[in-house]
């Protein structure tokens, strides 16, 4: 049996999904598999996948049901113990699962494990920024909430799970089109603290707009109201809903949804956002598509604009 088991959900990713294995394959810790989900692909992901010769690719190939189902699909056909999420579009580094088996052997009691990422858009790549504790240096066991105000500190292609994880706290949510991780990670972070080296061992790509990208509607995203019974007693938790629920508002605002602005505006500790994210709120909608669009014009000369979170 495989210590780690990488699990990729594929649709459409013909561009990608080359490199994507590629860097699978160079890994400097080779004790895994790697289960491929073809979530009925209309391109030449097909092709480029089987053009890989390599007997730890396992392949299978289903109906198109979305991301959440072609990701449960490929977690429940692993047989390895560890979980090692990757989507078709991001790459690791060599040393990617040999830092992740480094934090298991070092903290065998625990059950999730992340690393830190690079962002590249535009061409241009830098650290994904986190809210990591102050003194914080290499790694250490967080709190998920606390340390993930900026930048959340899983990643569908930066975290390891024990598979009983998954028992614990269910599957992705296959009824959330967009968003879906976000909902899986605070089932995560209400039953289990994470792992996290601050070591770079990933990459992945945001492409220009893509804050909002594949969202048609509200109806469309996590609206987390599975948790608000919550918040009460967990400080960090309604921090962390907050904040994701200043960017739906934004995102209604951007969409000329005055209803689902007010929905999300009204359940929002305004004590939580900071002076620009306050001043967003306030804006016309014209004022902050405005804003938005020079936010894509600074970063394409490395400049960013954080506000929007």
């Amino acid at each position: 049996m495989p210590k780690f088991s990488v699990v990729i959900a594929v649709y459409n990713k013909e561009q990608h999904i080359g490199k994507t294995l590629q860097s699978v394959l160079a890994q400097s810790f080779t004790d895994f598999e790697v289960i491929i989900v073809n979530d009925g692909s209309t391109d030449g992901s097909e092709a480029i996948i089987k053009s890989f010769d390599d007997k730890r690719i396992n392949y299978f190939k289903q109906e198109n049901q979305g991301a959440a189902a072609g990701r449960n699909a490929a977690i429940k056909k692993a047989s390895a113990p560890y979980i090692a999420l990757l989507d078709a579009d991001d790459f690791w580094f060599p040393h990617y699962l040999e830092e992740q088996n480094r934090l298991i052997e070092k903290h065998p009691g625990e059950s999730v494990f992340a690393t830190a990422q690079e962002i590249i858009k535009n061409n241009k790549s830098y650290p994904k920024p986190y809210s990591l504790p102050k003194g914080f240096e290499k790694e250490g066991v967080l709190n998920y909430f606390k340390a993930s105000s900026q930048a959340s500190i899983l990643h569908s292609s930066s975290t390891v799970l024990k598979k009983e994880v998954f028992d614990e706290v269910g599957f992705y949510d296959p009824s959330i089109k967009i968003e879906q991780d976000t909902d899986l990670y605070i089932r995560i972070g209400l039953k289990y603290n994470v792992v996290f080296s601050n070591r770079i061992c990933s990459s992945y790509y945001i492409i220009e707009n893509s804050l909002f990208r594949s969202a048609n509607s509200l109806e469309d995203k996590a609206d987390f109201s599975n948790y608000s019974h919550l918040e009460a007693d967990n400080p960090a938790l309604k921090m962390f809903l907050d904040l994701n629920r200043f960017s739906l508002a934004i995102f209604a605002k951007l969409k000329n949804d005055r209803a689902g602005f007010k929905r999300n505006f009204e359940k929002i500790d305004l004590s939580n956002l900071n002076k620009k994210q306050r001043l967003l709120l306030k804006l016309s909608p014209k004022s902050t598509r405005f804003l938005y669009s020079l936010k894509n014009f600074f970063e394409r000369f490395g400049i960013r604009l954080s506000a929007f979170k």
